[in-house]
């Protein structure tokens, strides 16, 4: 029964406070330790990888002094990329494995100290891993800024919901990227944390969000693309069951909303193989169908039917949306909770 308990009272605190201080928020340490994981990260390849390597390439490429020198950029690049991946993986699962850890012992003594001190302590963690309040607040700052043509304001405030480049983005796109943003956001923010805190307890919610903050961080092609590579397939595993689930919630959300449901569900499955990401696509689809508008990425992908012009009103109903579909995972997991209690009794 103590899992209710702490339930109701994490989404409590979220509603009423918010964010804890950063100083003390649990991500924000996340952040620190794998900044600092990533400062250490390796640039360059061992040389104990590259070496019996290179002296085999001599015997057989000494007289192409060209191709050796490709060979050697190559084996480079190769051992490089390897020595990253599995640095990457090392830096994901020890951070994870503490975190989660820290979480465990701390719930285990306070459990030792009174039922009460147990519970509050719980659902203070529980609360820093999830966020609906600062999404919410965040989008709806945009929407306004958006709505009095404050573009420059609102191009400023974007990176905070996404990573893409915002600079060059018109009203539109602005609009397009803070909807994708809370739909996806639906998953990631609420839905997974909440998920493994119902299989797993609270260290397993905290285990998810040090996976999740370190795909946010380094988990994208480019710079870190094998740094992260293995946090970012591993979000991706976590998410998958999560990511499914926040799109049906969406759909469900737009029938009782008395959108259109039935488009949300036709758009959902057409269209959520279109992102990079396999999950992303689920909540993001199921939002532009039963928007009536088209989400998209310049270059990347191009979700539902453009049946609407995208305005900043369609963030407010985005909005919507999602707070519809918090409350229905809320009751589900207040069932859970409930009927594990039952059972177990």
């Amino acid at each position: 029964m103590e899992g209710l308990f702490i339930l109701l009272l994490a989404l409590v605190i979220d509603i009423l406070f918010g964010e804890p201080p950063r100083v003390i928020h649990p991500v924000i340490w996340m952040g620190k330790v794998i900044s600092f994981w990533q400062r250490l990260a390796p640039s360059e390849p061992f040389a104990c990888c590259v070496i019996p390597k290179f002296c085999s390439c001599l015997i057989y490429q000494a007289q192409s002094p060209n191709k050796l020198g490709n060979y050697i950029l190559e084996l480079r690049e190769e051992s490089g990329a390897r020595t990253q991946l599995v640095y990457g993986a090392v830096m994901v699962l020890l951070t994870m494995c503490a975190f989660a850890s820290l979480a465990y012992f701390l719930l285990f003594y306070m459990g030792k100290i009174s039922l009460v001190a147990y519970i509050i302590t719980a659902a203070l963690l529980l609360k820093s891993v999830f966020s609906f309040r600062e999404l919410r607040k965040i989008a709806l700052e945009i929407k306004v800024l958006l709505a009095s043509d404050n573009l420059k304001e609102a191009r400023t405030k974007l990176p905070g919901l996404v990573s893409r480049e915002t600079r060059a983005l018109g009203k539109p796109a602005l609009v397009s990227a803070t909807v994708e943003s809370v739909a996806e956001n639906t998953c990631d923010s609420f839905v997974a944390p909440l998920f493994y805190f119902l299989l797993l307890g609270v260290p397993g919610a905290v285990a998810y969000r040090v996976v999740n903050t370190v795909d946010a961080m380094i988990g994208y092609h480019g710079k870190y693309e094998y740094l992260g590579k293995f946090a970012a397939k591993l979000d991706d595993v976590l998410n998958f069951i999560p990511a499914r689930i926040s799109g049906l919630l969406l759909v469900v959300a737009a029938y009782l909303s008395r959108r259109t449901g039935k488009r949300a569900w036709q758009v959902m499955f057409r269209d959520h193989g279109k992102t990079e990401s396999p999950n992303a696509g689920w909540p993001m689809s199921a939002a532009a169908g039963a928007l009536g508008i088209r989400l998209e990425k310049v270059n990347c992908y191009s979700l539902g039917n453009a049946r609407n012009p995208l305005t900043p009103q369609f963030i407010a109903s985005g909005i919507q949306l999602a707070e519809m579909s918090a409350l229905l995972w809320v009751s589900l997991c207040l069932m859970t909770e409930v009927t594990h209690f039952v059972f177990a009794a």
